[in-house]
């Protein structure tokens, strides 16, 4: 009866460490989004986490007629990243990004993490600049 108690006790430790490796660790996806940093933060009571809003604006939308603007809610977890893009507020940015399927509270709020900068345009000198 003991050794079955312990197979079980085994068997369920294994498997909910699989589901957390597979929902917090496991990269869904990969890609770039574009648009306007609108704010970059570091925030948080415990761990302090980077925090970021792009803005992409588009023309398909709902409603006729209509411009459609998209938020890109996204967390840093690279400190360089993060200094850099502490500068870029208002710019025009293109980020690089992996998708989780869930948020840890030390990586950030968001699932979508961004690891490097592809580009950085200004805006009102339509320069664009080297990231690194």
């Amino acid at each position: 009866m003991r050794r079955f108690v312990l197979l079980v006790v085994g068997i369920i430790v294994l498997l909910l460490a699989g589901f957390i490796a597979y929902k917090y660790y496991f990269v869904f996806g990969r890609g770039v989004k574009a648009g306007e940093l609108n704010f970059f933060v570091q925030k948080g009571y415990i761990f302090k986490t980077y925090e970021g809003r792009l803005i992409q604006t588009g023309y398909r939308s709902r409603q006729p007629g209509s411009i459609q603007s998209n938020e890109f809610e996204f967390s840093v977890v690279d400190e360089r990243v993060a200094q850099k893009l502490m500068t870029c507020s208002g710019k025009l940015v293109e980020l690089h990004y992996r998708e989780y399927l869930g948020a840890l509270p030390w990586r950030g709020f968001s699932p979508f993490i961004v690891d490097s900068i592809v580009s950085v345009t200004d805006p009102i000198t339509n320069k664009r600049e080297v990231p690194f």
